[in-house]
């Protein structure tokens, strides 16, 4: 849609008028799969290419270190940090290892061996259930529930949910992303997993790679009720003349079969996440709709236990962590999925959600959800 397109392109300007940006947001129809805007940034101007390319001009783009020849929607590989947590919720609640109200303490940090992993939170959450896990984004909760899941469990849920394959868009070049298991670290590294590596991929970290269009697709299969549909750009081609030469239609490639309680208490979770006082998406909300997301922050570095988290201007900015969110709404009648990243942009909640808000907000202005009626 030209108009969302148009705001969407002039958001991503307005962020990076000092510094290019790069950054990635998708927004795509939850029900068909219909891409409704779709952005890369940094970016080109198509027409330096229009009468053929000067050699300068094309060497400055190859070389800059931004990248701006790369479309990041579909071949941007990133650790999909805690928006994995939905996929850790997922496989704990299918193989029956947990019950929605199980608690588990978090003191800030969870012990294996001789090894400490932190919460983010340094001095914990307490006790958590799986709705407030997901809420407050608890890494201590993920990390317990990815060791009694797992890592080939998790990797069984995350690509029932479309993770680590190319998701079968119209255009050259997707990446297919990469979701560990023992079998794959065997093969690509002929070593061993080990159990500390599940701790980390439990969150979103390790060796998880996803695409924004990847996660938008994910998002879309819990918003829509199970059902995984490839994304497409085009819905029709006509000649000249206006005749129809060819249709384009929603392609669904799996019924996920999701357990409706399941999907119940993941909904709800995600809901929270923007709605509920201490959810980690606040800055997501819009006025009259009810958003459901999650956010992300992807560390690009790994850290000591014993190192502190220094604000995030202190840190080079290479190293600083992606931003995340992803999300849909309304949340009784899902209609469309955002999907955020912005790359050293610091924490999700901060930076990725925001700009999804903003999205969101265009989109309804141009498409306002059908009100279902009440009753009298």
């Amino acid at each position: 849609d030209v108009r969302v397109q148009k705001k969407l392109e002039d958001l991503m300007e307005g962020i990076s008028a000092a510094d290019p940006v790069e950054a990635s947001v998708v927004v795509m129809k939850v029900q068909t799969g219909e891409i409704i805007a779709m952005v890369s940034r940094p970016a080109f101007d198509p027409n330096l290419f229009a009468a053929g390319i000067s050699r300068k001009t094309w060497n400055s783009l190859i070389q800059d270190d931004k990248h701006p020849l790369q479309n990041r929607a579909i071949d941007g590989q990133y650790p999909p940090a805690s928006t994995y947590k939905l996929i850790t919720a997922y496989a704990a609640l299918a193989e029956n290892l947990i019950e929605p109200e199980s608690t588990i303490f978090c003191p800030g940090h969870f012990r294996l061996g001789k090894r400490r992993y932190r919460c983010w939170k340094k001095n914990g959450h307490g006790t958590m259930n799986l709705h407030d896990a997901l809420v407050q984004s608890c890494d201590v909760y993920f990390y317990t529930l990815g060791y009694r899941v797992g890592v080939d469990n998790l990797a069984k849920y995350a690509k029932k949910l479309g993770l680590g394959a190319r998701t079968g868009i119209q255009l050259k070049g997707e990446k297919p992303g990469l979701i560990p298991s023992t079998q794959w670290k065997k093969k690509a590294k002929n070593e061993p997993w080990f159990p500390g590596e599940t701790i980390s991929a439990s969150i979103g970290q390790g060796y998880n790679l996803i695409t924004p269009l990847q996660s938008a697709s994910m998002i879309s299969t819990v918003a829509n009720g199970g059902f995984l549909v490839r994304p497409y750009l085009v819905k029709k081609i006509e000649d000249s003349e206006g005749k129809v030469i060819q249709e384009f239609f929603p392609t669904v490639v799996r019924n996920v079969h999701m357990d409706p309680e399941i999907l119940k208490h993941l909904k709800e979770g995600l809901r929270g996440v923007v709605h509920e006082p201490h959810g980690t998406g606040h800055r997501a909300r819009l006025k009259n709709i009810v958003v459901s997301g999650k956010t992300g922050t992807a560390q690009v570095v790994s850290m000591k236990d014993s190192e502190e988290i220094d604000p995030e201007e202190n840190i080079p900015y290479s190293f600083r962590d992606h931003a995340w969110f992803i999300a849909f709404a309304p949340y009784d009648k899902p209609e469309v999925a955002v999907s955020v990243i912005v790359e050293h942009g610091g924490h999700g909640g901060t930076v990725a959600a925001p700009i999804a808000r903003k999205i969101l907000k265009t989109y309804f202005t141009h498409y306002p959800p059908v009100k279902t009626a009440q009753p009298n």
